[in-house]
């Protein structure tokens, strides 16, 4: 049974917005990606089939539930774009239709007068093409100002119409949101909303559609110069007769002084890896087996030369106090404490106690070796480097 047309491109959605917060390289990527441009094409073809868009007619025409399929081509773009190629021609073939798709839906927005003129000439500008760094810098200023004003709006409505959701992740979930959600096909949707929140779908789809425009035009630019690019890459030479003996003569004397050369007949990526003795037969990679563990091995290649600081200053203190390393005191309360010979003095005043008696002990004895030393050492002997 084929789903409804709003189900299916519902699913499309979130499966390239799946695929798109995932590495390209990844096989489980590149799934979702063939499985969004599966039901991509069957929205597009369906669409076609029922007329939905004719160039006789005006945005005002178009029935806000049918609004949302003039997102297909731009979301076929954004698919394609993840695609992963192999080799050259598979990626000038993605791009190419890249770009079929992205300037048909720029031809939708501006068949239907959707981009006010000021956009129209601020995103329609190359930034590329621009000589003057100053200029261009400028350009792109105002460019991200104008597309951060209009995502703010774009979220403003559509937390008035869904009270408590969260951030969508990508521009292609935030499409999906707006979606309505029914069980019905989408084309007898909105029977049960509101004037006030189907103007409100409206006006945040016309203003996604602003957004998406500059999107849009960034990434065709974007892919032009890549396209140009590749096509004006040389091939790459043919070796030679005499060049390639060189190279399998250099292989074979690689080889016979490798102490752990591997056969040249099983590096087809085909047959065991090991032979009886384990001896390996093949060169391989071992790898984790899931992509989250590829990506975190993946981001801890480029690291720091140095090592890096495990606490702050303040932590490092706060221990050293603990371990009895730091001296404190000092300043203002310092200089109002009596010292140890003061101390001593006061503390052997105290007449008629025995701590008192102890301590007066301790400052007689504290004299007589001060006098000792006083004989001992006549007063200046100890100043032998700043002689009068």
């Amino acid at each position: 049974m084929d789903l409804p047309l709003g189900n299916l491109f519902n699913r499309a959605l979130n499966t390239a917005a799946k695929a798109s917060n995932l590495p390209a390289i990844e096989n489980e990527t590149q799934n979702l990606v063939q499985s969004a441009l599966t039901d991509l094409n069957i929205v597009r073809s369906r669409v076609r089939d029922l007329a939905l868009f004719s160039p006789n007619e005006t945005l005002h025409d178009i029935a806000t539930k049918d609004l949302l399929y003039l997102f297909v081509p731009f979301t076929l773009a954004e698919v394609e774009n993840r695609a992963r190629a192999a080799e050259l021609e598979e990626r000038v073939a993605h791009i190419s239709r890249a770009q079929v798709y992205l300037k048909e839906y720029l031809s939708y927005l501006e068949n239907y007068e959707i981009i006010p003129t000021p956009e129209k000439e601020l995103y329609g500008k190359k930034t590329s093409s621009m000589t003057d760094p100053a200029k261009r810098r400028e350009l792109k200023i105002k460019q991200y100002q104008k597309e951060k004003e209009l995502r703010g709006t774009i979220e403003a409505m559509r937390k008035r119409r869904y009270q408590g959701s969260g951030q969508p992740s990508s521009d292609l979930e935030l499409i999906a949101s707006l979606l309505p959600t029914y069980p019905a096909d989408a084309h007898s949707a909105l029977e049960a909303e509101d004037s006030e929140t189907e103007e409100i779908l409206r006006t945040a789809t016309s203003m996604l559609f602003r957004l998406t425009y500059a999107q849009a035009q960034t990434s065709l630019e974007s892919l032009e110069q890549e396209y140009d690019l590749l096509k004006s890459r040389p091939p790459p030479p043919e070796p030679s007769g005499d060049t390639r003996q060189r190279q399998d003569k250099a292989q074979e004397q690689d080889d016979m002084w490798r102490l752990d050369s591997v056969p040249r007949d099983g590096t087809d990526g085909k047959g065991p890896l090991l032979d009886p003795q384990g001896k390996p037969l093949r060169p391989f990679t071992i790898l984790p087996s899931g992509a989250s563990d590829r990506v975190r091995l993946q981001a801890q290649v480029f690291q720091p030369d140095h090592r890096l600081p495990t606490m702050s200053i303040d932590e490092y203190l706060e221990i050293e106090q603990q371990r009895g390393n730091v001296i404190t005191g000092g300043g203002s309360a310092s200089e109002s404490k009596l010292t140890t010979s003061e101390q001593l003095q006061l503390d052997s005043e105290k007449d008629g106690t025995a701590f008192g008696e102890q301590r007066a002990e301790e400052k007689r004895q504290k004299d007589e070796k001060w006098a000792q030393y006083s004989d001992t050492h006549p007063k200046g002997a100890g100043n032998t480097m700043n002689r009068g």
